[in-house]
Order: C-alpha cells, then structure tokens, then sequence
C-alpha cells in the first residue's frame, strides 16, 4: 500500500484527513486508524469504532476537474469500490451504505474540503458481536465468514485498488458508468418499496437521475426526487 497513514488511535480519520488535505497531499491518500475515540456517520452520527475491530479509514481524493455537483456520483462509486473489496455477496442500499443479507457491514460519508474530497469508510471486519442497538441491523465480515478473522491490512489494500479503479472509471467514462454499475449492483435502486428516513414517507424507488440521485413514486402517485437523507425498507 502506498500512501497510508496508519494510526493507533484518532479522534477520527476525517479530522487528519482534512489536516493532510490542508497540506496538499496527493490522490489516493489515506488515513487509516485501529480505533478512533470519536467517529461519525452522516447527520453527524456516531460510528460504533471498537478497537482493532474495524476498517476505520478516509481518502483524500483529487479527481481532475473536480466538480462539486459529481460527489453524489464519488459516493456511489465508492459504495461499488466497497463492495469489491469486501468479496462478498453485497448489497447496495443508496446513498452509502453496503449490506450483507440486510445488515450494514460499511458505511460512506463525503464531503469537500480543501479542494479534495474526504471520504470516510467504515467496514466492520472482526467485531464478533454488537450493541443491543445494533445487533439487529449490523453484521461483520468475521461474522458473514463463518468466525474467520480478517487481515484489515488486506482488506484496506483491496480498498485502496477498489476506490482508485473507480475514481478512474468516473473521471474516463462520466457519471453515467458509475451509475449504471451503481443501478445495476443494487436492489434499492428501482422497483423497491420503501420509507424516507427524514420524512416516513413511502413508495417504490424508480432508478436514478443523471446526477446519481434517487427517484421514488410516492404512494399518492407523485414522482419526487430524493436529494438528502436515506431510505429503509418499507412494508
């Protein structure tokens, strides 16, 4: 692996990520940690981070004519870069998440800074258990791989290749590659009922628009797009 700063403990990734970025540090640049004392999701969530457990790491990523209104895209193209990595059978719901038989095993969070964009990955690879909280709707890879423990080292290897091939597929082919792959890869992204997380409403997804948002039919027959937030699985 090239470029990787690997730490013990951090607050978060996210935050030496931004430093290093603030530094002018290259593409592909990534900070990777055994335990981070204050890691977050997105709407500023807490990420259960157990020591020497998880994959807790961020890219400082540069694509060439960056422009702000792809991020949505670089999220998508990471969740397909996750699950390569992960070399099981996946799950992607939109926008960031990565599912093992309906449970999250990783989770994306990007954001601008500096010029660059900051993508923090979570993969839970050796945690054997969960908090009650989280025991229903996570999963890990030691889990899903019958207790065999995972070479995180490996497995942020395997990422690094995953994210760099899919930056380049963005910028060489355009958003449209990554969102074919993304429609294609993932059972949420048309015919799934489901419910908004920000507003409860429900309906059945209805592919993505040319910027990688998600369309969805409400119930009241309403095509809306869904910028923010997340979806669930709804009955």
């Amino acid at each position: 692996m090239s470029n990787v700063h690997w730490f013990d403990t951090v607050s978060s990734t996210m935050h030496e990520a931004a430093r290093l970025a603030d530094e002018g540090c290259a593409h592909g640049t990534v900070v990777a940690a055994n335990e981070q004392t204050a890691g977050h999701g997105r709407h500023g969530r807490a990420w259960h981070s157990e020591k020497d457990a998880g994959l807790y790491c961020t890219f400082i990523l540069r694509p060439r004519q960056l422009d702000p209104a792809n991020v949505p895209v670089i999220t998508l193209a990471l969740g397909l870069a996750a699950a390569d990595a992960i070399a099981l059978p996946c799950d992607l719901r939109w926008p960031n998440d990565v599912l093992i038989r309906n449970r999250k095993v990783c989770g994306i969070l990007t954001t601008l800074h500096a010029g660059a964009v900051l993508a923090g990955i979570g993969i839970n690879a050796n945690h054997t258990a969960f908090p009650p909280d989280l025991e229903p709707i996570a999963t890990s890879l030691r889990i899903e791989n019958n207790g065999l423990p995972v070479d995180r080292h490996a497995l942020l290897n395997r990422l690094q290749t995953a994210v760099l091939s899919h930056c380049a597929i963005l910028e060489e082919q355009g958003p449209k590659a990554i969102i074919d792959l993304f429609t294609r890869a993932s059972s949420y992204a048309s015919g799934r009922r489901v419910r908004l997380e920000d507003t409860g409403e429900t309906g059945i997804t209805d592919g993505l628009d040319s910027a990688g948002f998600l369309m969805l039919k409400r119930d009241d027959g309403r095509r809306i797009t869904i910028y923010a937030g997340g979806v669930r699985p709804a009955q």
